[in-house]
């Protein structure tokens, strides 16, 4: 048990330069910074997230298995009877009775097959010029606003350096009003120009017609608006009155993969119909103007932006589409006090709200990735690693067969948190430079976009040609709870440069 709760720290010897003053002046000065990391998460194996993972593969794989045997012993008692026997044996009413046990076998069958969901397309919202916020304009509106003390400058500043984050992402200027208060007005605004902006590209890049959208769904954190800001998309585009209409909040930025996750269940009970999903976050109701540390942190990486998705399980539209959803795994480590706690938006002593992240946040980030990859694994990993992995299990080798992860994707989007994070998740699943780039140069260009971010990364992907036909990527994404969430998705084609994409400048 002792071990269990072992915590995971590691080492950095920082040069502090020449001392000024005291008994080492005019000598270098060097300090050790100790800090938590991420435990070798891949060397230890939970076995009861490996037996989910394999009951999720035999329930999907059951249909697959027991139609064809049905349909074999139909088809070959069918097949011991002669053309002279159907005219002996068969009447006007044997036939029509034979018709119609084939007709409704044939039904229960396309009836029964689970149903196919596509990413018709996708896209994603880049804020005009003028919001563009670059770290040295942040701290000097930051410092000007009179929101901060110089403690509170200093730790943003210090965190900025090293955040990953570069000097072209999106921020609204009325959070640097002095004596800053957040207000609906603000949120409702900001949330209505990337989503609508990010829903208006799709439909153009679609040619969807607004009444042929029955399901819409809509994720963000903290914003959370009465009407709802679903509610809102419907008002704008005004969808249809037979619109089902879903408004997820505070699930953090995991919550984009529980909303395709929801459009799938969805469309499989409103079938011939299309799903419109929004993800999104609004920075300027999130923002924290106080001098918690740990309150202080969002305001680092969060950055405006949304994504709309189109989804669909038609079989028609699988010519269209760009993708289709192959994996979802979701995992919740709520009932742990401590993940509970990781994230979590409260006041500070002065009465300020904002959201409070854990000294804690990446080691109960890492338990979770730990537990959901475990789960995917079965479902995902070729046959020969699995092998390689059980053989290693049933031998109790002293060091488990950690499978190549590799070898299951030819990309991987991981949600652009911070640059420490994917350092931490590059090294544990031994990620190559060109797996992480996506993410990196997302963090670089937008920030942190919470929930939207997996899609700014595959639209980079889009944007440079990487996505073949049959290309397997892999989205990942944290949040609040804590959760940690995979979607798998296959290519249908080879994607060719977007017309219109968040990367292109003009």
């Amino acid at each position: 048990m002792a071990s269990h709760n072992q915590e995971h720290l590691s080492t950095e010897i920082v040069n502090r330069g020449i001392a000024d003053s005291g008994p080492y002046a005019g000598s270098l000065s060097f300090s050790v910074r100790v800090r938590r990391g991420l435990p070798d998460f891949l060397n230890s194996v939970n076995l009861k997230y490996v037996k989910l993972g394999y009951g999720y593969l035999i329930s999907h794989g059951f249909y697959f298995l027991t139609a064809p045997v049905v349909l074999l012993i139909f088809g070959a008692q069918i097949g011991k009877l002669t053309w002279d026997d159907f005219c002996l044996k068969c009447d006007l009413m044997n036939a029509l009775f034979m018709m119609g046990l084939l007709s409704l076998i044939l039904y229960i069958h396309l009836d029964l097959k689970p149903r196919s969901t596509y990413l018709v397309d996708f896209a994603c919202y880049r804020p005009p010029d003028e919001l563009k916020t670059s770290k040295e304009k942040f701290i000097e509106l930051s410092r000007k606003s009179g929101n901060f003390d110089d403690a509170a400058i200093e730790f943003q500043q210090r965190v900025l350096k090293n955040s990953g984050i570069g000097d072209e992402t999106y921020l609204p200027t009325g959070i640097f009003r002095a004596g800053h208060r957040r207000t609906l007005k603000d949120g409702r605004e900001e949330a209505a120009m990337v989503m609508f902006g990010a829903v208006n590209e799709l439909l153009a890049a679609t040619k969807i017609k607004i009444k042929d959208i029955r399901i819409l769904i809509v994720n963000c954190g903290i914003l959370n608006t009465t009407p709802s800001l679903s509610a809102m998309l419907v008002n704008h585009f005004k969808l249809g009155h037979y619109v089902q209409s879903f408004n997820l909040g505070g699930m953090g930025c995991a919550a984009g993969v529980i909303a395709i996750d929801l459009a799938r269940d969805l469309l499989n009970a409103y079938r011939g119909s299309y799903a419109l999903v929004v993800s999104t976050e609004a920075v300027s109701y999130s923002w924290y103007s106080g001098k918690d540390i740990h309150m202080l942190l969002p305001n680092c990486f969060f950055r405006m932006g949304a994504a709309a998705m189109l989804l669909s399980n038609c079989h028609l539209d699988r010519w269209r589409s760009k993708y289709e959803l192959k994996q979802l795994v979701r995992t919740h480590k709520g009932m742990d006090n401590r993940s509970f706690k990781s994230i979590l938006l409260k006041e500070d002593g002065e009465g300020k709200q904002g959201l409070s992240v854990s000294k804690d946040v990446v080691e109960v980030g890492s338990h979770a990735l730990k537990d959901n990859i475990t789960t995917l694994g079965p479902l995902v990993l070729p046959f020969s690693e699995q092998l390689h992995f059980f053989t290693a299990l049933l031998f109790h080798n002293s060091k488990p067969y950690i499978p190549n992860y590799k070898l299951a994707f030819e990309h991987v989007c991981i949600l652009a948190t911070s640059k420490q994070v994917l350092d931490e998740i590059q090294k544990n699943l031994e990620l190559t430079e060109e797996y992480m780039e996506a993410s990196r140069r997302t963090l670089e260009r937008f920030g942190n976009t919470s929930s939207s971010s997996i899609w700014y990364e595959l639209s980079y992907l889009e944007a440079n040609r990487r996505v073949k036909r049959g290309d397997r990527i892999w989205q990942i994404a944290f949040g609040s709870g804590f959760k940690c969430n995979s979607v798998v998705w296959k290519a249908l084609r080879n994607v060719g440069m977007p017309k219109h994409s968040p990367w292109f400048e003009n």
